[in-house]
């Protein structure tokens, strides 16, 4: 029997999937071996009937480059019982398989952490490599070298933006947009200094103050009166997602925006656009303060996780492929890979990455790095302290809406 590969891929879509895999064939096949494509992520891993099917040339020649995953996603998560009940041996065993390769962001690298210690505990010969993916550009990976994925996102969602943007300065409106990024808000950072949005908002920008509602109003009003100030009567304000997955419920239900809660009393933000959420409570500030501003409200998020990857996603996924194989011929296991920017592979051990609950903890942008600091210093406007005598003219109290002030920077 061949040696055989299997390759399953974990989470939610990104530009590249396809790339991955099917890069990952052609590149296993010209070295005499059968691969395999796990549907459903790790849900077959842990089932007594795995949906599987060969990968051969045809497949993997006609998906390489389109959008979406041919291999159908999944976010199960095993659980300890699953790995000490479930895991399907069998499948590895019969179909003599020797590496697993997951393909996902910091959800599945976390598991494939998992499997990793597992197969070794376990003294099975099967290595797993993990190749890093996610439009939130949130993996650990050196020198701030992307997630495959997101510079593709970036793109489609920059496009996007930028028709918004227009559409705010031909009609004098202001638009607000979320974008996606759970955790970190590197995606909402690169839309926002690409499309030159006079304000983003982002998780990291509050590392010494609390997130909270009323600050991001704040922000929010503050580029709207600084761009008052300078007569301009339209703009965007970019809003990364977890700005609020990471408020206080309490906070988010005083504003008595209507949203349902979980069992442990928790807004549910995934079944909202968090662009209304933002735009209803912006609409009620204007009244409250006296301000006539017209906002509409722009979600960016599953419109740009299964468009095709752009050339830089194209060949990054290919050196990605090409480097799991580099890797796996080099014995190397319970890694992730890494391509530096010469297109030279290297393993990043998954158990260095991460924390003391074993997770891989996501990268989040570094609010002082040259990136973020001089978008904020060059690109955004915002109210300042010379602002406040021309301020007054639309508020009393201009000072309340000083950037430097509301971030306690």
């Amino acid at each position: 029997m061949k040696d055989s590969i299997i390759i399953l891929c974990g989470g939610g879509p990104a530009p590249g999937m396809n790339t991955v895999v099917c890069s990952v064939a052609k590149t296993f096949l010209s070295k005499g071996y059968r691969v395999i494509g796990l549907h459903e992520g790790y849900t077959g891993l842990f089932s007594d009937n795995p949906r599987t099917e060969d990968l051969d040339f045809a497949k993997a020649d006609r998906y390489f480059n389109r959008g979406g995953s041919y291999l159908q996603m999944s976010r199960f998560k095993p659980t300890q019982e699953d790995f000490e009940k479930n895991f399907n041996l069998s499948l590895f065993k019969d179909n003599n398989i020797k590496l697993l390769v997951t393909v996902g962001g910091d959800d599945t690298a976390s598991t494939a952490n998992r499997i990793a210690k597992f197969l070794e505990d376990k003294k099975y010969p099967i290595r797993n490599i993990h190749i890093p993916k996610t439009i939130d550009n949130d993996l650990p990976l050196p020198d701030n070298a992307p997630t495959f994925g997101f510079n593709s996102a970036k793109d489609e969602g920059a496009h996007l933006a930028r028709t918004i943007y227009e559409d705010a300065r031909t009609s004098g409106n202001w638009l607000l947009i979320s974008a996606m990024g759970r955790s970190a808000g590197h995606l909402a950072l690169g839309i926002g200094e690409a499309t030159h949005s006079p304000m983003t908002i982002i998780p990291e920008m509050f590392d010494k103050t609390h997130i909270t509602i009323d600050k991001i109003i704040k922000l929010a009003l503050s580029t709207i009166l600084k761009r008052k100030i300078l007569g301009i009567g339209y703009g965007t304000v970019v809003v990364a997602e977890g700005v609020f997955h990471d408020l206080d419920p309490e906070d988010l239900k005083s504003t008595g925006v209507h949203m349902t809660y979980d069992e442990h009393g928790h807004p549910e933000l995934g079944k909202i656009s968090k662009a209304v959420l933002f735009n209803d409570i912006l609409e009620k500030e204007f009244k409250k303060i006296g301000i006539k501003v017209k906002t509409r409200p722009v979600e960016i998020g599953y419109d740009v996780r299964c468009q095709d990857p752009i050339a830089y996603d194209l060949s990054y996924c290919t050196e990605l492929a090409m480097g799991a194989w580099d890797l796996f011929s080099k014995g190397e296991t319970g890694c992730m890979v890494y391509v530096d920017a010469f297109g030279k592979a290297h393993p990043l051990y998954l158990k260095d990455l991460q924390n003391a609950e074993g997770k891989i903890p996501p990268r989040r942008v570094d609010i002082d790095g040259g990136i973020a600091k001089n978008y904020y210093a060059n690109i955004c406007h915002y109210i300042t302290p010379e602002d406040y005598e021309a301020a007054k003219k639309y508020v009393s109290n201009p000072e309340d809406y000083d950037f430097a002030k509301i971030l306690g920077w």
